[in-house]
């Protein structure tokens, strides 16, 4: 039955994906580019993330250009740094599954919305640090040249995960050639098959004990971080697990500070299958997946150990979800401005700047390349 459940949702996810693929077919691909200005790289890795709702296969486009030669590995930085909060949008949505009922309400939205102030804040805090002195870049680039060594060859054979859910996804889609129609039926399926995956869970994990549940998966902060990144990493999905937790928060199983505890394991979990299946790519491929963990990983040991910032991020999302339960659209508001709205505008804004950035530095490096050629020259001579 947990099975099934997983099931439908990964069918719910992958159909909010392709509905949005056809809605949006020529953003990704007119965007991916632009990435010359830090900023804009920042909002384009968020919106092509919200779009596809996969930060794992936004990674592995990233990883794809970089390999390919046609994106610097320091400007693909941001583009993971926007996926992270990209992909928190899945559990944001499943928030809106409770806006019938007043209170639980509240306490859904809070749920969902903690994982993306989180990241936000994560991203305040290291973006400056990375733009102005490399941290990321330097750090994931050492570690993937110390694990892998110097004579470290690409396998032929790419890691790859084949879904069940494609097949149903691309039948659907053509018996309902409608988008929008077909986006609103995903979205409806998410929200049924999370509720029906987080009852499932509740009652084969805990036996319907909410006593058994505090005690031996959420008694602790770090006995919740710690089956947070367990959990993530058994079912190769930060989506599943983030979402899961929105129906138990809202029905009051455990509270907001356990969930964000959970959820930040759960943060750390996800990184560990890319970082397997980057091993079977590229070094770039080694080195994007290092970024995502230490990205994870540094914000973790930010907020962790310490209590009073660990409920800064907490006191946000409560404040939120009092907001929307006052005022509903807030809801939507926050995920059409936050995830679609803002970061497409400031990309619409910025995209001559962008490209005349890239150009420049295509001109740059070909002086580069054409000074080190007549250095080689002068030296063979």
């Amino acid at each position: 039955m947990i099975a099934f459940n997983i099931f439908l949702f990964l069918l719910a996810i992958d159909f909010i994906g392709y509905s949005f693929r056809l809605l949006n077919k020529d953003v990704a691909d007119s965007i991916i580019n632009l990435t010359a200005n830090p900023f804009i790289s920042l909002f384009i890795g968020l919106l092509i993330t919200a779009i596809i709702q996969s930060s794992s296969t936004s990674t592995s486009m990233i990883v794809a250009v970089v390999a390919s030669g046609s994106l610097d590995f320091s400007d693909a930085i941001p583009m993971i740094m926007g996926a992270n909060i990209g992909t928190t949008l899945t559990s944001t949505l499943v928030s809106l599954s409770f806006i019938t009922q007043r209170d639980e309400f509240r306490k859904a939205i809070s749920a969902g919305v903690v994982h993306d102030f989180f990241n936000i804040l994560v991203v305040a805090i290291l973006f400056p640090l990375e733009y102005n002195y490399g941290v990321l870049s330097s750090l994931s680039s050492a570690t993937s040249s110390f694990i892998l060594g110097a004579d470290y060859v690409a396998q032929q054979n790419e890691f790859r995960y084949f879904l069940l859910t494609k097949p149903f996804v691309l039948y659907l889609g053509e018996l309902i050639p409608y988008p929008l129609l077909l986006a609103t039926l995903s979205f409806v399926l998410l929200a049924v098959a999370v509720k029906f995956l987080s009852k499932t869970l509740y009652k084969s994990i805990t036996g319907g004990s909410k006593e058994f549940l505090q005690r031996y998966f959420f008694g602790s902060p770090y006995k919740s971080f710690f089956w947070g990144t367990v959990f993530t990493a058994g079912v190769q999905s930060s989506s599943v697990t983030t979402s899961v937790i929105v129906p138990f928060v809202a029905t009051r199983k455990i509270n907001l500070k356990q969930s964000f505890t959970f959820i930040l394991g759960a943060n750390i979990g996800t990184t560990i299958t890319a970082l397997i299946a980057a091993l079977f790519k590229s070094e770039a491929a080694v080195s994007i997946a290092l970024v995502h963990l230490f990205f994870n990983l540094i914000g973790v040991l930010i907020f962790l150990p310490f209590p009073i910032i660990r409920n800064i991020p907490v006191k946000m999302a409560k404040s939120f979800g009092r907001l929307a339960m006052r005022f509903r659209i807030a809801g939507f508001a926050y995920i059409i401005l936050t995830f679609f709205l803002i970061p497409f505008i400031l990309i619409s804004f910025n995209k001559e700047d962008g490209i005349e950035a890239r150009d420049h530095k295509i001109e740059l490096n070909g002086e580069q390349d054409q000074t080190n050629n007549s250095d080689k020259k002068d030296s063979v001579r």
